[in-house]
């Protein structure tokens, strides 16, 4: 009978398959992508073709089911093995030709923070190396994004370490929390100081967590878990790296947050009049080397926010070169990200072509 540690040392060798069939909110998202394939969109901006960027792009490996089908994780794992959102699935270059988009950084959303040490370890294992596979067999229109076991600072930074330097991998991904614990915590240190050595983007996307997506007054209609609690994690996530001096202490640290940025950017000056009304109302043992909003212009943001003045706004607040595509394929919460930032009649041409495309190919270290 074959072990999770025999699945595990053997799973680098298997080649990445292509996953059909697909549920719900996913197949809402795709369900435009069946039948004959599209004719590949070449995106122009200014009569200059431009390369178009998705950093913001889901995934899933299939091959995890292994590891964890005897374990806590399991339910969390099998509503992802198939659909849109598996690794390799032909649907997700059919939508990326039918929209101009010439590469996504994909990741797996963060999950199964709850692992322990062992299981953490083989699961990351097996994302991070199919992950690594599929790209290098796809590196004209794929990068990767590493996952870590954040629960476990030391083995994240390893985790990190071995993906950048042995598997070719850009970045990471990671949630805003980890369970229950803000990553301003000082244990999360190791961590940070790994990223900000290896240079590399770290994108942070919201997952369930207790006080914002799992908040018991965002239960009723309107999916407010998700349309209130996603945004306000990572609004709630950055804030503490901001007053709790992490951005200080790692400022080379390269953040991408999701949705752009939550709630922060359309209120931060509230944060900076907090720190005028006094000490307590900011920091009462951190002293911040800079006006929280400054911070803003350290951290990069997904366009993925819903009309032209909420881009125009953010714009205003950290500057076009912060902002890159994001879609959130394959959910539909942007399925159309190129002709959103197209409509957007505040942007000039510069400012398109850094969103679409420019800024997140210096970000990922490739040629755009």
């Amino acid at each position: 009978m074959t072990t999770r540690r025999d699945f595990v040392r053997n799973v680098a060798t298997a080649t990445a398959g292509a996953f059909l069939g697909g549920r719900g909110l996913v197949d809402a998202g795709v369900g435009l992508l069946q039948g004959p394939a599209p004719a590949r969109r070449q995106v122009s901006i200014g009569g200059k073709r431009i390369k178009v960027v998705d950093i913001h792009a889901h995934t899933f490996v299939p091959e995890v089911w292994e590891v964890v089908k005897n374990t806590k994780l399991a339910d969390q794992a099998k509503n992802n093995l198939t659909g849109a959102i598996a690794l390799g699935n032909p649907a997700r270059l059919q939508y990326m030709d039918k929209e101009g988009i010439d590469y996504e950084a994909i990741n797996v959303n963060g999950w199964g923070y709850s692992a322990d040490r062992e299981l953490a370890r083989d699961l990351i294992k097996v994302q991070n190396e199919k992950i690594s596979q599929f790209c290098a067999a796809h590196s004209d229109r794929f990068v990767g994004m590493a996952t870590v076991a954040l629960q476990h600072p030391d083995l994240a930074a390893d985790q990190l370490d071995e993906a950048v330097k042995k598997l070719g991998m850009r970045g990471a991904a990671i949630g805003g929390s980890c369970e229950g614990q803000e990553l301003s915590d000082r244990k999360f240190d190791p961590f940070w100081a790994k990223a900000e050595e290896l240079g590399v983007m770290l994108f942070m996307h919201p997952q369930n967590a207790p006080g914002t997506t799992n908040n018991p007054r965002l239960q009723g209609k309107g999916g407010l878990g998700n349309t209130i609690g996603n945004p306000l994690e990572t609004t709630i996530a950055l804030s503490h790296l901001i007053f709790e001096g992490t951005l200080d202490r790692f400022p080379g640290l390269k953040l991408i947050a999701a949705h752009g940025g939550g709630f922060l950017p359309s209120y931060a000056d509230r944060s900076d009049h907090a720190c005028m009304v006094g000490p307590k109302g900011c920091n009462s043992d951190v002293k911040l080397k800079k006006a929280p909003t400054e911070y803003l212009k350290q951290i990069y943001f997904d366009s993925l926010i819903f009309s032209p003045e909420a881009i125009r706004h953010l714009v205003a607040q950290v500057g076009a070169g912060q902002i890159v595509l994001g879609s959130d394929y394959p959910y539909p919460w942007q399925l159309q990200p190129v002709d959103h930032i197209f409509a957007s009649a505040s942007l000039s041409d510069d400012d398109k072509a850094d969103i679409v495309g420019r800024t997140a190919a210096k970000l990922f270290n490739f040629s755009a």
